[in-house]
């Protein structure tokens, strides 16, 4: 069964603090926008292999393609 955008949304929160997390998808690409204070002071890099790792083995599994945007609160408020 293919994830859907909210089983991806949950994933990710489950294993990291989020403030916001938006995701759409077909069920095997996906955009998310994910606003997280634990973010703070690290680099883009840093902040995907955070994502990567809440979502754990579901990104070598059920996840074909995730492209993400992620923020800090403050980047987020600011419109970027």
């Amino acid at each position: 069964m293919l994830p859907t955008p909210e089983d991806i949304r949950r994933y990710i929160a489950d294993g990291l603090s989020c403030e916001h997390i938006d995701v759409q998808g077909d069920g095997s690409h996906f955009d998310a926008v994910i606003v997280s204070a634990a973010f703070e002071g690290k680099r883009s890099i840093a902040r995907h292999q955070m994502v990567y790792a809440a979502l754990g083995d579901r990104m070598k599994a059920e996840i074909h393609a995730l492209s993400m945007r992620t923020l800090t609160p403050d980047e987020y408020k600011a419109g970027r």
